[in-house]
């Protein structure tokens, strides 16, 4: 029941995901104006917007002027559902079902807008990066692991993942500069390249307008990638380490004497 109640709200997740990917690379709001036919402007009604259903019921095409829909945007609203419910069932009813979800929602999405724009909006990044440094060391504490212990794997799984693709991205890009090769986003039309003593020229990020450029500030992206797997993961171990040693605890205590094992001496 709950992997069923998980892939139908996958679903309903995965179409919200196609309105990010769609207006968070154009600087539009996601809220408003309501779900609309890019291409003639026609208000999707909620008959309209039924996730995967909808598009197969209007035969992938706008109903107010027959334009063609995307055959990704069903696509997307499976996928999430799919995600929704491998979650559900790997990891039941809990919080950290909840976070894998979040988590999976977010890495979707940065990756269909880093595809078609080639960047990744900080909103997704950072936000991203704050779940995985704070939430999910607060949700392996929920599961019996220290919160110290947790939140020092997530904070060393946002450094490697963070630093490991800033000195590639950094390298690649110090070695292009050196042969001469310019780059779409950096440093910017009409700009000089930075300098050594200038903050660009370490972490390379774009305004805030527009979010990560390839390269260096990309790290940042990886870092909310890894801060909670480092987490999860350790989290994961722990639980079978103790669940292995009190399997040991109460085997040994099987094998003891009846009258040690309940703690009597009989000398």
């Amino acid at each position: 029941m709950f992997v069923a109640a998980a892939l139908c709200l996958g679903l309903v997740v995965g179409s919200f995901l196609n309105v990010v990917v769609h207006r968070v690379p154009r600087g539009e709001s996601i809220v408003r104006p309501g779900s609309r036919c890019p291409a003639c402007g026609h208000g999707i009604g909620p008959l309209e917007n039924v996730p995967v259903l909808s598009w197969l019921f209007l035969r992938g095409r706008c109903r107010g002027c027959a334009a063609p829909i995307s055959l990704r945007y069903p696509l997307v609203e499976l996928i999430t559902g799919l995600l929704f419910a491998v979650a559900a069932w790997r990891f039941g009813p809990g919080a950290q079902a909840g976070l894998v979800m979040l988590l999976a929602a977010g890495l979707l999405a940065a990756a269909l807008i880093d595809f078609e724009h080639r960047f990744i909006p900080d909103a997704i990044s950072l936000g991203g990066l704050a779940v995985g440094l704070v939430v999910a060391p607060l949700v392996a504490a929920g599961q019996g692991a220290p919160l110290g212990q947790a939140a020092g794997h997530a904070l060393l799984g946002a450094l490697l993942g963070g630093g490991l693709l800033w000195s590639v991205g950094f390298l690649h890009a110090r070695v292009s500069v050196a042969v001469g090769r310019r780059f779409e986003h950096w440093p910017g039309e009409g700009e000089p390249q930075p300098r050594p003593s200038q903050a660009d020229y370490w972490l390379w990020t774009r305004d805030d307008r527009h979010g990560l450029a390839a390269g260096p500030g990309a790290g940042r992206g990886a870092g909310c990638v890894l801060a909670p797997g480092g987490c999860a993961v350790r989290v994961r171990s722990g639980d079978r380490g103790g669940r292995a040693a009190r399997g040991a605890g109460a085997a040994s205590s099987a094998d003891r004497p009846a009258h040690l094992a309940a703690g009597r001496d009989r000398r």
